[in-house]
């Protein structure tokens, strides 16, 4: 019978390729290091592969450990949505579910779309963490959260998406600037010389980039913001134009400006909020109800006007 390795001894892997040290992941384990030593020792003679190369002072993945080890994540993640699944079939909608989002999004839907969540689900929590796109694509891999609140397209890395919004980006500088002279706005046509950019990381910038219809060269000397607020600002300081969302133009975000913001001309580029998760994620059901409630409220909105 073909060797099948234990849940544990695959932790053990992830979590010592995490740390390095032996006695760093054993306490992170919760066993002793001999327990975690012997772990890995019987993985390694099962599978007939070292998986790490160490010495006195040093410990790292092997090239077999580095074949093996993203195999070995996806497992421990889909055995936890496992369980997972079979609590909310018993309890949907329910619990706490933990929740990533990016900064260019959550200041400006958390307080209202919380709000409709927890009024349409009470029993459901939220444990919220906000941080740029690679790190909650990280945090879904090792299963550190059920779900993210991203901003489409981005790579989606073998995950499963599910769309909630359509945010179109709308001009933003000085109402004296002659880009605004147009009864049409037409991005494409600009320079990308003139656009304010936020500092790589953020997908915001690809996507202002992807709007202009052309990458920057190698030597592109754009200027660069650490935060939306940092950009506002130095869109007020007349160092150039940006492109932003329009939840975050009707957010109130220009009030203490003297900055205008337009909408462009169709197609006006935009980017797709979305909800991204393990396919194998047991919140897929509440997450779908989630998205759903925002668009229903979104449609009576509008129904309204």
């Amino acid at each position: 019978m073909a060797f099948l390795p234990s849940l544990r001894q695959l932790q053990y892997l992830v979590v010592l390729a995490e740390h390095k040290h032996f006695t760093r992941a054993a306490e992170a384990c919760f066993v002793t290091q001999s327990t975690l030593s012997a772990g890995i020792k019987e993985l390694e003679q099962s599978l007939g592969v070292v998986l790490f190369e160490r010495d006195r002072q040093h410990v790292a993945l092997s090239p077999a450990g580095e074949a093996v080890i993203e195999k070995a994540q996806a497992l421990i993640a889909a055995a936890g949505d496992l369980a997972d699944t079979a609590k909310a079939l018993s309890l949907p909608l329910s619990g706490v579910i933990r929740l990533g989002i990016i900064p260019t999004i959550a200041p400006f839907i958390l307080p209202s779309w919380l709000d409709t969540w927890r009024h349409a689900f009470p029993n459901l929590r939220f444990q919220l963490r906000e941080a740029m796109t690679h790190e909650l694509l990280e945090d879904l891999k090792h299963r550190r959260i059920d779900a993210a609140l991203l901003a489409l397209p981005i790579d989606q890395q073998g995950l499963r998406s599910l769309a909630i919004h359509d945010d179109e980006f709308w001009l933003v500088g000085k109402a004296n600037d002659p880009v605004f002279r147009a009864q049409a706005l037409d991005w494409p046509k600009l320079s990308l010389d003139r656009l304010l950019l936020l500092q790589e990381g953020h997908c915001l910038r690809d996507h202002s980039i992807a709007a202009c219809g052309e990458r920057p060269s190698a030597g592109f000397q754009g200027l660069e913001a650490s935060s939306l607020l940092t950009l506002i600002q130095m869109a007020q300081a007349d160092m150039g134009l940006a492109l932003l969302p329009e939840l975050a133009v009707k957010s109130g975000l220009l009030r203490h400006s003297d900055l205008i913001a337009r909408p462009l001309a169709a197609p006006a580029p935009r980017r797709q909020i979305a909800f991204l998760a393990r396919s194998s994620s047991a919140r897929w059901s509440d997450l779908e109800a989630l998205a759903n409630c925002i668009q229903a409220v979104r449609r009576q909105r509008i129904h309204n006007k």
